[in-house]
């Protein structure tokens, strides 16, 4: 093939429209620039990220300045493509009008999360690293994305959420304010056991866990005269980042406890049945 071959090749007019003529080279080259460019504004963008992140700039505002970053640079890579080859806008009313009916159809759940993500992102109701309750799973938020959220669950499982599902449906978010949350431990005792006694140990125990929030309140209750025991219930403070930190405070509330009624005497109540047996009846003869 002689070069003036490829050239007339080159030069073939695949269609036209308003006198603006698409020739096999524009097709060529416009995929050739939106790489070239593609990956020169990716380049730059993963730059500005860790630069941000290196300035220990909140995750939530890194990721919308990076989306926002993107969409201006993908307007941008359009608009200076479409000028460098002399392509009007209007060329492609047509096509663009047949995918805007397309997608009004056909992909309504998508723009819905889409738009979702963007409001999640600029409202922030929900940021990364948020603990969240989502019907009956618990787990932190690694990252929002366009369509869904990325939850990591207490079981090391990942979880993709419809961004849409986080805003139309009930999300409880542990950490929306504060990462502080309240807990209890339960314990009941026999009775017969010294009630303030047991009040005084589960308080001094409460004093002692290091990660027990002291300037938040505090308490002991005796919650209940049960069928078996007197129960306690014992309400504190802990500044927790995830379900498994609350889950081992109170772990280790339990094994001071066990310890301190061991030490001082406290029986901690079983299951009590007493049963009644009618001699008569047993001893009727046959």
């Amino acid at each position: 093939m002689t070069l003036e071959q490829l050239n007339q090749m080159l030069a073939f007019v695949l269609f036209s429209y308003n006198d603006v003529q698409i020739t096999v080279v524009k097709v060529i080259q416009i995929p050739l620039i939106f790489f070239t460019m593609w990956f020169v504004v990716t380049r730059i963008g993963k730059l500005i990220k860790k630069s941000l992140l290196k300035r220990k700039m909140n995750p939530d505002a890194v990721l919308l300045f990076t989306r926002i970053y993107f969409i201006l640079s993908i307007a941008i890579l359009i608009f200076t493509s479409l000028e460098v080859l002399n392509i009007p806008l209007t060329a492609f009313a047509f096509v663009s009008g047949a995918i805007a009916i397309g997608v009004g159809f056909g992909a309504q759940n998508i723009i819905n999360n889409f738009i979702s993500g963007w409001i999640l992102m600029w409202e922030r109701p929900i940021r990364i690293g948020d603990f969240l309750e989502v019907g009956n799973a618990k787990g932190v938020v690694e990252t929002i994305n366009t369509r869904s959220t990325r939850i990591r669950r207490n079981d090391g499982v990942h979880m993709l959420v419809p961004n849409s599902q986080l805003l139309e449906n009930t999300v409880t978010n542990w950490t929306l304010i504060d990462r502080n949350a309240r807990t209890s431990v339960n314990v009941g005792v026999m009775y017969g056991s010294d009630v303030e006694l047991v009040e005084k140990l589960m308080q001094q125990v409460l004093a002692d866990h290091p990660a027990i929030l002291p300037t938040l309140p505090k308490a002991v209750l005796l919650d209940d005269f049960a069928e078996s025991a007197m129960m306690f219930s014992a309400y504190f403070w802990v500044y927790a980042e995830s379900e498994t930190m609350l889950r081992q405070v109170r772990s280790d509330i339990r094994f001071s406890l066990y310890k301190q009624f061991k030490l001082n005497n406290i029986k901690i109540a079983l299951p009590q049945r007493i049963i009644h047996i009618d001699d008569k009846k047993f001893n009727t003869p046959l």
